[in-house]
């Protein structure tokens, strides 16, 4: 039975999946004085502090203000409706109590239109899950609180015997110490930090497993973009927060489906490996597998639709291989290496006789999309709906309306950006570097040359076509020449080890001028002195998680340490501030203020805290697991600056460490 918050909605709420398309629901409802039902997605608008989610669900508690109206305005200020829930073996202890006047329900249901059904039995509800009997007893009725156990047991299919009712009855009683007890035991064993690092592992883990979701009809856990970045259903409604003007998303989540997004999965499985190796795998097979019949992993797909067209930056042999440092599993490495294979493949395809992504030199790549695979208006969201080429290219680069792509001409005839795009091809060494790798561990020695034979290349003219020395960076390749303008994501061929060290440290006096990159808050999306910069619209401007965390690697791949410790830390103080201001995880940052933007849950925004957190310890393709460097001295001193983390799991042990500036 997999039991957990596993619905996009129901934060507030729990599934209990006997297998697949079989199950039942349950969720929380209150309803103020006077107002409307307070249940299902509303509880998203209301979240004022997203608790502590212990992975294996022996204790989870979610904190929402009972008084918020449930909106895209919504502040949430205080914890005054608390959800908390604990498994124990085939048992489920939950409670809700308000702070505040009101009224708090349980309910049962049937999410994604599963055919499980409460039945009313005496002191209780009954039902069969195929073949399970499942029950839930509940406390006294009150107001103000709600309670209850709901345990179930072997059972053929029809059967309405009171076994599980009768065990759920007689564990009511200790209810609440036993929530009480799983919430000091994991409090005492789950992974912490300290000192100027307090709350930095804390947020990471509990933002991530609860965004850890389920696919019905195969079983297969996932991590979405966050648990209202589910469609192709929109809704009638408001449009979503933080939504960018040129695209914005309509209505809440589709009650019944579910979406991958692809680069986000795989960033959502370093992060969830801090805690535990098991969903981290989980959710990057999940990834792998969301890929189409020719091998591409697309920017997203849901039960319903997708992008066949286009696919995302391919970051997911990087994030494979940094998660068998952390949680070696090699079985799954091994169910990860064909998926990850054919994506790799699908970039250089023959398209018309030429590989399907080739930039305008042979050898380099470019951004575009699949005409004849662009699905049709009803299987896409309205915002999708009738996008031009050149927007579903942008979409695939993951940097949506990234300034850089301004400026650029779409080849109707190759159906690509016109271009040879540096973030692209650094992708692509990157990829080939680390499926290299990945092959030598499965013992592949011969398709670890090939693929290191082909990273060879791609380097080779990445460096005769790409490098500026004027500019001191790799630029784009335009059909004019190369591009003046820079972006962070021109600091990506770092990570993929391609300039020599004198080139890596021409780039790096580019990304610590103050007047272009650096500054209190970093790194923006596009240089501070681009006319694109005060935007600070979505990728125009904005400082986002998943390129400041790539970035970050590039540092440490050439030993910029003392860079990377400072880029690391300002991203997660700036992190950390906003977090404690509003209780948020937010998608991007305002480059001028360090403000959180956009969607107030996403999923890949603990990798600010997860490149502060590598400071202490590290899984690294480059120099394996390792002990980082001396904090910064701008974090603080004193006891402040003297900081750990303990229980923290690399290479499959819990570790402790602790550093000093």
């Amino acid at each position: 039975m997999r039991v957990g918050a596993l619905e996009a909605r129901r934060w507030g709420g729990l599934v209990f999946a006997a297998g697949l398309n079989d199950g039942i629901g349950l969720r929380l409802v209150f309803t103020p004085p006077g107002g409307r039902r307070r249940e299902l997605e509303d509880w998203y608008w209301m979240v004022s502090r997203v608790g502590p989610h212990a992975p294996d669900g022996s204790y989870a508690r979610m904190e929402f203000d009972a008084a918020a109206e449930p909106s895209p305005d919504s502040r949430p200020r205080e914890g005054t409706l608390v959800w908390e829930w604990s498994r124990r073996g085939d048992a489920v202890a939950l409670r809700a109590v308000a702070h505040g006047p009101g009224r708090v329900e349980l309910v049962g249901d049937d999410p994604w239109g599963w055919t499980g059904r409460w039945e009313e039995a005496s002191d209780g509800w009954q039902a069969t899950l195929g073949g399970a009997e499942i029950a839930a007893a509940f406390g006294p009725r009150a107001g103000d609180r709600a309670a209850g156990v709901v345990a179930w047991e072997p059972g053929g299919a029809g059967s309405r015997s009171a076994v599980a009712l009768d065990r759920a009855q007689r564990l009511l009683p200790g209810l609440d110490r036993w929530i009480d007890d799983a919430r000091a035991d994991w409090d005492r064993r789950r992974p912490r930090s300290s000192g100027a690092a307090e709350g930095l592992v804390e947020a990471v883990t509990d933002h991530l497993i609860w965004t850890v979701l389920l696919q019905p009809e195969t079983g297969r856990l996932y991590a979405p973009a966050g648990r209202r970045w589910i469609f192709p259903r929109p809704r009638d409604g408001a449009p979503q927060e933080g939504a960018p003007e040129n695209g914005a998303r309509e209505g809440g989540p589709a009650p019944d489906d579910w979406t991958v997004f692809g680069w986000d999965s795989f960033f959502n499985a370093l992060a969830l490996a801090t805690v535990s190796g098991r969903p981290a795998w989980d959710v990057l097979l999940a990834g792998i597998e969301s890929r189409y019949p020719n091998g591409n992993v697309p920017n997203w797909r849901s039960r319903r639709g997708g992008t066949p067209d286009r696919s995302q930056p391919p970051v997911g042999s990087f994030a494979a291989l940094k998660l068998h440092l952390a949680c070696p599993d090699a079985e799954a490495l091994a169910a990860a290496w064909p998926g990850l294979r054919e994506w790799s493949d699908w970039w250089v395809a023959d398209k018309g006789g030429r590989p399907r992504r080739e930039g305008l030199t042979p050898g380099l790549f470019a951004w575009g999309s699949d005409a004849a695979l662009v699905p049709s208006r009803e299987r896409v969201p309205k915002w999708e709906a009738g996008a031009s080429g050149h927007q579903l290219a942008a979409w695939e680069s993951g940097q949506d309306d990234l300034p850089l792509w301004d400026d650029v001409e779409w080849d109707p005839r190759r159906e690509v950006l016109a271009m040879s795009a540096v973030d692209l091809c650094s992708y692509r060494a990157l990829d080939l570097e680390c499926l290299g790798r990945i092959a030598r561990i499965l013992g592949d020695p011969s398709a670890a040359d090939r693929l290191e034979a082909e990273r060879g290349r791609l380097i080779e003219t990445m460096n005769r076509v790409l490098w500026s020395e004027s500019a001191g960076l790799y630029l784009d390749e335009l059909p004019g020449g190369r591009s003046p303008r820079v972006a962070a994501s021109n600091f990506l061929p770092l990570i993929a080890g391609v300039p020599s060290v004198r080139r890596a440290r021409r780039m790096v006096s580019v990304l610590r001028d103050p007047a272009r990159f650096w500054g209190e808050w970093v790194l923006p999306t596009i240089s501070r002195d681009d006319p694109a910069f005060d935007d600070q619209q979505y990728w125009r401007g904005s400082i986002w998680p998943p390129m400041n965390y790539l970035v970050l690697q590039g540092l440490r791949r050439y030993g910029f340490d003392e860079l990377a410790g400072q880029l690391a830390w300002k991203g997660a103080l700036m992190f950390l501030a906003d977090q404690r201001r509003t209780g948020f995880c937010r998608e991007n940052f305002d480059a001028r203020s360090g403000r959180g933007r956009g969607h107030r849950f996403q999923s890949w925004g603990p990798l600010f805290a997860l490149g502060a957190i590598e400071e202490f310890v590290d899984a690294c393709p480059w120099r394996g697991v390792r002990t980082g460097s001396r904090l910064p001295a701008f974090v603080g001193s004193g006891a402040a600056a003297r900081s750990g983390i303990e229980g923290l799991r690399v290479a499959g042990e819990a570790r402790t460490v602790e550093l000093s500036r």
